[in-house]
């Protein structure tokens, strides 16, 4: 409650409609600075699409519309995306009260560069698409940041330990500004072996961008490779040192391994 604005308060009080995530805990933060407010229109992921046309309707009829979500700024992988776009199609203003976003708050405690960063919410949940995903980022050089459930929390550090080599560091913020605020620094294989303990709460991974070291082409991690299987490794344990001589996703070494030994003649 304490990150709340003077200038969001104000808003909140003069809106003539309110669309919220949640409409209980919306209530909750009108009853505790004293707003009155009789009705609530619920606008979540799953009634976006007819609860904006509700808005517009009421913009249409001259009303001051608010939306809010129930922790950070609306519309970062969060619901508000949509009615964002379809109320500016509608040729009305949008604008924006400034408040705590999760993804900037996790990046500047994290102690990793803030120079460059990309964010890119939630990873896909598997598959294929969750694969490529991680391949296409294990390159990419400027700071990461993910958000993630707990239950999924375990796994995904060991995914990106895999794709991005075990020794990445990294930083995994908890409950940012709550009571049990945490920030846990290390290698993404130290990280994936912390979370084991299941904490709880709402979670960001940072993830430090690949160096020049954590870029080799293919034709250095092959080169790595043959080394290792002319010095008595099995395919498999080459796979291992490569990954963990060159920082590069396991997959990787793994695919360029099986296609050396296809190429490779009889």
């Amino acid at each position: 409650m304490g990150d709340i604005s003077s200038r969001a308060i104000e808003v909140l009080a003069n809106a003539d409609v309110v669309a919220c995530e949640d409409t209980r805990r919306t209530g909750r933060l009108f009853k505790h600075f004293g707003i009155k407010h009789d009705t609530f229109l619920r606008l979540d992921l799953h009634t976006e699409e007819s609860a904006s046309s509700k808005v517009i309707r009421r913009m249409g009829q001259g009303d001051s519309v608010v939306f809010v979500t129930d922790a950070g700024t609306p519309g970062i992988s969060d619901p508000g995306e949509r009615l964002v776009q379809r109320v500016i199609e509608a040729g009305y203003e949008v604008s924006i009260v400034p408040g705590p976003s999760a993804h900037v708050a996790a990046l500047a405690a994290s102690g990793l560069s803030t120079g460059r960063y990309c964010m890119e919410g939630f990873l896909p949940r598997g598959g294929t698409a969750r694969k490529e995903r991680l391949e296409e980022l294990a390159t990419e050089v400027r700071t990461i940041i993910l958000f993630e459930a707990p239950h999924r929390l375990v796994s995904t550090l060991r995914d990106l330990a895999e794709a991005f080599g075990v020794g990445r560091r990294a930083c995994v913020a908890r409950e940012i500004t709550k009571l049990h605020e945490q920030y846990v620094r290390a290698t993404l294989e130290e990280l994936a072996e912390w979370a084991e303990g299941q904490p709880k709460g709402e979670f960001v991974i940072v993830v430090s961008g690949a160096s020049p070291v954590d870029r080799p082409d293919d034709q250095r991690v092959l080169t790595a490779i043959r080394e290792s299987i002319e010095r008595g490794a099995s395919t498999r344990d080459a796979v291992r040192e490569v990954t963990r001589l060159l920082g590069v996703g396991k997959r990787r070494v793994y695919r360029l391994a099986l296609s050396d030994s296809e190429d490779s003649p009889a």
